[in-house]
């Protein structure tokens, strides 16, 4: 007799989902929120302006350092032990930056807070990847993709509304302190929903992989710090370690390679981009994306707050309308992936190039007091394009990737975003900088048509990728028929 081995789902869960997207959205949203703040911290502290600068780069270089380790680190421990350990460490290190009575604290609190973030994204991914099968990942990845969209295209909307509430002089430590409650509710709801990790004999010098970890954190370390400190000249006097970082980075390669041969477990291994189909593509043009999709945030909070006067909460209200059609869209594009596939990224990468493009165009021919209505119509626009990107990519980006290396695929796919963001980032401030003599329009028309353009070459991406499934799904349905043929064949002789 023969017995049907089924994937008997958990009934809890779309509620343990719900839980850990509401843990990473507090960690993701950390990413932008603080930029609004940043005025009322330099006041409250008396800080310099180089220590504030890196609040938010010292988060965002410890979050992408260790999204990889993390994820290696969730694979191998089990996700409910990482994502609750991960957890309490944010919400531990959110009351201290909130609590910092002085600049240097608060700079270490970041840094502390940001490696915990960056251990707790991952977790997100690789639940996903145990917990759903068939389409219901499709809508889960959807509902991720979601959050990560929204969670940078809010921040600056929350940030400045917190500060409105709470007031310019301490205002900015209830953007820290108001993740206290809600992850300590999200971490009781954790211990209750998330499934029990099998346990496992593990042995440390085996099964993690610190030549890697420590290889990896150099050469990500080495593309990171001169980015996120170029606004101080940064690539000027640090240019060296792109090439530290490009000598380190073959080098992990090399090690992960040699760490497989050994039959060992590596940190990141590098089949994932050589012999999973749509892998390597798919973090291409996610990490080429977000070079163009988040840099524009603070650029749009430059024009609005120093170009014409609004306060942060009128300047997150502006770019309000781009997050309201990404969040939409995203929970639709997920539903819509088993359909349509690599389609819906085609088109949203378009959508977002056209949104953008119209803005900058707006930017020129429409007063400065108008703007923020004019500019309403195109960032939606762009933003329902910007929620069919990152849902559908990263469910077409790991379908195809083995549950055991689900957390440490998803670590790998959000470094490549976070080294995006930080590029995107300085790339687009230090355009808008240059045209910024010739007046506030031209300079935000110049660094969207920037965005646009890198935004066009993911979507290059994007079609090629497209075309390789189609051939790919060619030469199944050809393997399909020469297959049934001989089993014909067989049967009439």
């Amino acid at each position: 007799m023969l017995v049907r081995m089924t994937h008997e789902p958990d009934p809890r869960r779309w509620k343990a989902l719900a839980v850990s997207l509401t843990a990473g959205f507090m960690g993701l949203l950390d990413v932008s929120i603080v930029n609004v703040a940043l005025p009322s911290m330099q006041a409250g502290l008396h800080a310099s302006s180089g220590g504030i600068r890196w609040v938010v780069s010292g988060y965002a270089l410890a979050f992408g350092l260790v999204l990889v380790t993390g994820g290696r680190l969730g694979d191998a421990f089990g996700r409910r032990n990482m994502f609750l350990g991960a957890l309490a460490a944010f919400v531990i290190t959110s009351a201290l930056a909130g609590a910092a009575p002085n600049e240097t604290t608060l700079v270490i609190a970041r840094l502390a807070q940001g490696v915990a973030a960056g251990m707790l994204t991952p977790q997100n991914t690789g639940l996903i990847q145990d917990l759903f099968r068939g389409a219901e990942r499709g809508r889960a990845f959807g509902m991720f993709g979601a959050v990560v969209g929204i969670s940078t295209a809010v921040g600056p909307i929350l940030g400045g509304a917190i500060i409105a509430v709470f007031g310019a002089q301490d205002g900015w430590r209830w953007v820290f302190y108001v993740n206290v409650p809600i992850g300590v509710l999200a971490f009781a709801l954790a211990l209750r929903m998330l499934p029990r990790s099998e346990k496992k004999q593990l042995r440390i010098s085996s099964e993690i992989d610190f030549v890697g970890i420590a290889l990896l954190a150099v050469a990500v370390l080495g593309v990171l710090l001169p980015v996120i400190d170029s606004d101080s000249g940064g690539f000027k006097q640090l240019w060296w370690l792109f090439l530290v970082a490009a000598v380190f980075g073959f080098a992990f390669v090399r090690w992960e390679r040699s760490v497989v041969r050994r039959g060992r477990s590596p940190l990141l291994d590098t089949r994932l981009f050589t012999e999973t189909p749509g892998y390597a593509a798919g973090a291409a043009v996610g990490a080429l994306y977000f070079c163009g999709f988040a840099g524009i945030w603070l650029v749009f909070a430059i024009y609005f707050q120093q170009g014409l006067g609004y306060s942060p909460l009128q300047s997150g209200l502006s770019v309000t309308p781009f997050a309201l059609g990404s969040a939409v869209s995203a929970a639709v594009a997920g539903r819509l992936v088993p359909r349509f596939g690599r389609r819906l990224t085609v088109t949203g990468l378009a959508m977002v190039a056209v949104g953008l493009l119209a803005v900058a165009l707006l930017a020129e021919v429409v007063p400065p007091s108008a703007s923020g209505w004019a500019f309403a119509v195109p960032l939606v626009f762009a933003g329902v394009g910007g929620g069919m990107v990152i849902s559908p990519n990263t469910t077409l980006t790991l379908e195809c990737v083995p549950v055991r290396m689900a957390g440490v695929a998803g670590g790998a796919l959000q470094t490549g975003q976070r080294i995006g963001t930080a590029i995107g980032t300085a790339v687009l401030a230090s355009v808008f900088g240059l045209v910024l003599g010739r007046g506030y329009p031209l300079a935000l028309t110049v660094a969207l048509g920037c965005a646009a353009l890198l935004t066009c070459g993911a979507l290059t991406l994007a079609i090629a990728e497209l075309r390789a499934r189609r051939r790919r799904a060619s030469e199944d349905e050809r393997e399909a028929r020469r297959a049934e043929t001989s089993a014909a064949d067989v049967h009439r002789s």
